[in-house]
């Protein structure tokens, strides 16, 4: 196979299943905005067929779908420069998955952590999309021959598998269509975890909305979380993940939402009182939120602006991806109509 360079390009996206929360932004959407000035060629995507690997309301899903995409712009993605799509709306993607899944053997599959946590005991019970997402994300990736991947910790793995995936089809076919895409592991904040249990990552699925910062919250709900926030009763404030989870997460927070090192944050508040650091913590995300939560809440009053906006955005999207979907096709050996008068 001759060598081939590829366009650096970002490929991430997220979930429309409830309200973004603060891991969301320190982990993910606040790296996606400074991408943004790194890269030429981002992609976002809203991934509503990942959303549907389990039970949704159709009505809950299509809202959730406008939240997010006001989400991400008052978090500061630019549409005219970035492109955020929903993701159905390109269903280069779907076929895209079909043609990989032919190159990915089960064992690959049966590796994948993440199905097993979600099914739990239920995986006799659980839908084919569950168990075969992994596959679909690597085509969403790889539809667009993206070359990075912004992921958590905990993600890396699909990515590792994205890279299979793509050299095996590679390997199949004797050519160097498809890039091995880089993880782009974040090192602050790419895991932060519930204000009520500090080994659990926060999570928008958590029955308790006291686990978590939305993005939707005022400053009078913020601050009431944050001061609910579970802490321990060890005398003074050290960062001790193993000893003191609850505490280092909250120290993290701060860190993340500071921009400051956890070592300065820890030498800032090592002999203050819980409620003092917890009120400083609360003025710090307030003021970081508020114009975020006040941005959203007038986008989710234009919905012709939305629609106009993931419109555009899946045309951007489907112009790159039907391209890359044809010439995998043609590699691959399918049979081309011409096209009909």
């Amino acid at each position: 196979m001759s060598e081939k360079t590829f366009k650096p390009r970002i490929f991430s996206g997220v979930q429309p299943t409830g309200n973004l929360h603060l891991g969301n932004y320190l982990g993910a959407i606040r790296n996606w905005v400074a991408l943004q000035a790194q890269f030429d060629d981002c992609i976002y995507g809203i991934m509503d067929l990942h959303a549907i690997t389990v039970p949704q309301s159709p009505e809950s899903l299509r809202n959730a779908t406008y939240e997010v995409a006001a989400s991400l712009i008052a978090c500061g993605i630019d549409t005219q420069k970035s492109i955020m799509f929903p993701q159905s709306s390109v269903s280069a993607h779907a076929e895209l998955a079909w043609i990989l899944g032919c190159q990915t053997p089960l064992g690959w599959l049966n590796r994948m952590t993440q199905f097993k946590d979600k099914a739990g005991k239920q995986q006799d019970k659980s839908g084919l999309g569950l168990y075969a997402y992994p596959v679909l994300m690597s085509a969403d990736v790889l539809a667009y021959q993206a070359t990075h991947v912004p992921v958590g910790d905990d993600q890396k793995q699909h990515v590792e598998l994205m890279r299979d995936i793509a050299g095996a089809f590679n390997r199949n076919y004797a050519i160097d269509y498809f890039p091995l895409p880089e993880p782009l592991i974040q090192p602050t904040a790419a895991r932060i975890m519930s204000l009520r249990d500090g080994r659990k990552k926060m999570s928008k699925s958590d029955d308790s909305d006291y686990s978590r910062i939305n993005l939707t919250d005022d400053a009078e709900t913020i601050a009431l979380k944050f001061r609910k926030a579970k802490s321990d009763t060890i005398v003074g404030i050290s960062y001790d993940v193993e000893n003191r989870p609850e505490v280092a997460n909250l120290l993290q927070i701060y860190s993340s939402l500071g921009n400051i090192s956890l070592e300065k944050t820890v030498e800032q508040f090592e002999h203050a009182s819980f409620s003092d650091f917890k009120q400083a913590l609360s003025d710090l995300a307030i003021a970081q939120f508020a114009p975020i939560t006040s941005e959203m809440r007038k986008l989710m009053q234009d919905r012709a602006y939305l629609d106009k906006v993931l419109r555009e955005g899946a045309e951007r999207a489907n112009a790159i991806a039907s391209e890359k979907l044809k010439e995998v096709k043609q590699i691959v050996g399918f049979f081309e109509f011409l096209p009909i008068p």
